[in-house]
């Protein structure tokens, strides 16, 4: 009887494999099934394949610093040199995601398969501090409106932008991708760019999610940060973009926040993103960021970029051992695939790899202007009146769009600051020029290469610039106009002494052009073309003007001659504080941390077992300043412009607090040239429980294009939310009773209306839950 047995067991066994591999037709597919349908008939391999990326190669990298690729991975990328893929499970309908790095413009390859006949450059816009330095949040949807355009037509579904974390400390490295030392200008202008690039169909990662606020060590350095400090300065902006523009997707950060790496917290992206904020998307982690497969999966980080074989292995062990249940793996599934129907590939997008780039220059152009920053400009040095201009400084005729790693933009061409003037009709030294562009050509070619592809290239020497030729060149043209550069970028924080400080050649070019101008009666202009704070103590009242500039993008030329001839009307004010000198930054001992001893000698893109206390608190930048009454060179939100602007009829609705309160106040233009004004309001609060900033920013706005005499009357609406600080005692935020001053200004500093309201009892206004706290108090910095 056996053999018989056997015998119908093969005559079954076809029918039993058809039954376990249905027909495609009958199989679900995505977008035509249920999603919870989709994810049933997902093998546990399918499902690990959709939650770990396709792996990546970089140029420039040595062999063997990156985990391998997984032979079957290794296919045709659909865009030449973007960042990341997911895996397609074609039997259920599943593409492929395409992402790309792009804080300041969509990176990827600008030539494809070495056939130079065809080119995909995009346009590198101003980056995050200048963009965030208008102001204008309409303005920063309207570039994401246009970049998102890019993003799309070079069939990209998730970009990786836009960068948001805190401005903590100057030399912080990428801080140049960043909006500013304040969350709630961090939080709005995130959000105001991820509406404008999701109108376009396709997705954002804000990033990097959170606390990691410093390149040092940065895959292994341990944040130890207090729960209030978290909650108020380092989560703050996060969440005001995840509740105002739900973004497709959130970057986990390579840190560890007291002790846990963020891609393996369940408290910061369970508890807090999803939870208490209602994050509707999917969460990836940085590329190759946290340690442990398993734990990031039951963390709620849904995908694991860019992938390696060994975290799909882990996985895959980890559902077999019951280390991750199925129904934690199918949550991290469905996340994913809602993500993914809403992106241009599933829906088959027809994408041109042709945007318009012309067009999207001048969105770059006029973006620009509107974020620098007028410093300086004694006797009406700005506008520039007279045509002759003297031009010196390196940049001055080698623009610095933008800082370097996963934030660089392979553009077509860049604007130097010569090419600008030149096209808005100045006379430029043509003799100087040469001299200049023979210079850094020939500096260059001593420059030793970067080890690593993301990090910035050695600084040039600044020219040397003999006293004869001044003096000839004092005679000749009407006004000098000097440039200083600084540039930055992934991989490395910036130095105090020759980057956050100028150089001794730099510092002594200055003086002796500044010297020899002014011996005739001649005036100075420095333009800084710079990515972050640097120090201008020791030389700002040599020159008549300074502009900042910031890195302006690929049209950075000629927007900043928009400004210098007065084209444009200056009206970008600072969103970090410029201290008179480093050491007076609260953080400036302990930044960016240190090394423990014995960690073990590491790969250089991971770094060395290391950590950092924010022993600052809740006191960064201008709460520290004003709170501790620390004078700045340039305080928060400080600018000026070519004309004049009046406050008046400052009014608030009520004089104690009833949930709401409104406060209003008229902006006059009283000069002579048309002109926007950015009005900021802050509120101090009693601090009888608590400790409190001096004061903080809790609403800001720019004018309209005021003309000479033209008024515009700008409403300001504060809740209890904005009252509130956290307490750790209960885990609650809670407005104090008491009085509160609301001040309108034109900076933290430059107060010019006020008015105070009563609370007369304290309001819980929200309980949340005990997540990231640190395992021993910290000793922080209070009044």
């Amino acid at each position: 009887m056996k053999p018989i047995k056997v015998l119908c067991l093969a005559l079954l066994m076809p029918s039993l494999l058809s039954a376990q591999k249905k027909p495609a037709a009958t199989l679900p597919q995505l977008g035509k099934s249920p999603v919870k349908d989709v994810v049933a008939a997902m093998t546990v391999e399918e499902k690990v394949k959709l939650i770990v990326g396709m792996g990546f190669n970089i140029e420039g990298i040595p062999p063997g610093m990156l985990p391998p690729i997984d032979p079957a991975d290794n296919i045709a990328e659909k865009v030449v040199g973007a960042a990341g893929r997911s895996h397609a499970i074609p039997r259920l309908g599943i593409p492929t995601l395409t992402l790309s790095d792009g804080p300041a413009g969509v990176r990827i390859n600008p030539i494809r398969h070495k056939d130079s006949t065809r080119t995909y450059y995009a346009t590198a816009f101003p980056v995050g501090t200048l963009l965030a330095s208008s102001w204008d949040t309409s303005l920063v949807r309207h570039v994401g409106i246009a970049f998102g355009h890019e993003v799309l037509e070079y069939g990209i579904d998730i970009l990786l932008a836009p960068g948001m974390n805190i401005q903590r400390n100057p030399l912080g490295g990428r801080n140049f991708e960043y909006y500013s030392e304040d969350p709630l200008i961090a939080g709005n202008m995130a959000a105001s760019f991820v509406k404008g690039i999701q109108s376009n169909g396709v997705g954002t990662s804000i990033k990097h999610f959170a606390a990691n606020n410093a390149e040092f060590n940065r895959m292994n350095l341990n944040t130890f940060v207090s729960e209030r400090a978290m909650r108020e300065i380092y989560l703050k902006g996060f969440e005001i973009a995840v509740k105002k523009a739900q973004p497709w997707t959130v970057m986990s950060s390579y840190n560890l926040i007291n002790g846990t790496y963020t891609s393996e917290s369940k408290d910061l992206l369970t508890t807090v993103l999803r939870n208490e904020w209602g994050f509707k998307g999917y969460v990836m982690t940085d590329w190759f960021g946290g340690k442990n497969a398993v734990a990031q999966v039951n963390a709620g980080n849904d995908q694991l970029m860019p992938g390696t074989p060994m975290q799909t292995k882990a996985i895959i062990e980890g559902v077999k051992d019951g280390k991750i249940t199925m129904a934690q793996l199918d949550k991290n599934v469905t996340n994913i695939l809602n993500i993914m129907l809403k992106s241009p590939t599933f829906k088959g997008y027809k994408y041109s790899d042709k945007p318009d780039l012309k067009a999207d220059a001048k969105v770059s152009r006029m973006a620009a202007t509107e974020g620098m920053v007028l410093l300086k400009n004694e006797s009406h040095a700005l506008p520039l009146t007279s045509k002759t201009v003297a031009l010196f400084g390196n940049t001055s005729y080698d623009l610095i769009a933008g800082g370097t790693g996963s934030g660089d933009v392979n553009k077509a061409y860049v604007i130097s600051l010569n090419q600008g003037l030149v096209n808005s009709g100045y006379r430029l030294d043509p003799s100087l020029a040469d001299n200049y562009k023979s210079y850094i050509a020939a500096e260059k070619a001593k420059r030793p290469k970067p080890k690593m592809m993301f990090l910035a290239p050695a600084p040039i020497a600044e020219m040397p610039l003999d006293e004869n030729l001044l003096k000839e060149k004092a005679e000749k043209a009407d006004v000098a106009v000097i440039t200083i550069g600084r540039i930055a970028g992934e991989g490395g924080d910036r130095k105090e002494a020759d980057d956050f400080t100028l150089t001794a050649a730099e510092q002594t070019m200055i003086a002796d052009i500044t010297k020899a101008f002014h011996g005739k009666e001649k005036n100075v202009v420095v333009v800084l073309n710079i990515g972050g704070v640097v120090e201008t103590a020791s030389w700002r009242d040599k020159p008549d003007a300074i502009l900042l500039a910031w890195h302006p993008g690929l049209e950075g030329g000629n927007a900043i001659a928009d400004v210098l001839s007065g084209k444009v009307n200056p009206s970008g004010k600072l969103t970090a504080t410029f201290p008179m000198a480093y050491s007076d930054v609260p953080n400036s001992k302990t930044f960016p941390g240190k090394e423990l001893p014995g960690g073990e000698s590491a790969n250089p893109l991971m770094g060395r077992p290391a950590e950092v206390t924010y022993d600052d608190g809740i006191y960064v930048g201008y709460r520290y300043f004003n709170t501790f009454d620390v004078k700045p060179a340039y305080e928060f939100g400080y600018g000026l412009s070519y004309t004049d602007f009046g406050y008046s009829k400052f009014k608030l609705s009520s004089a104690s607090f009833n949930g709401k309160i409104t406060a209003t106040v008229l902006v006059t233009n009283k000069g002579k040239r048309a002109g926007k004004e950015v009005v900021q309001l802050y509120i101090s609060a009693p601090a009888k429980m608590l400790n409190k900033p001096e004061s903080e920013l809790k609403g800001f706005a720019k004018t309209r294009l005021l003309k000479p005499g033209e008024a515009q009357l700008l409403t300001f609406n504060i809740n209890s939310a904005d009252l509130a600080s956290f307490d750790t005692a209960t885990e609650t935020w809670i407005a104090e009773s008491g009085d509160y001053k609301v001040k309108i200004g034109a900076s933290s500093k430059d107060i010019k209306e006020s008015g105070k309201f009563n609370l007369n009892k304290n309001i819980n206004v929200l309980k949340v839950h005990k997540v990231l706290a640190p395992a021993a108090p910290i000793t922080e910095l209070t009044q």
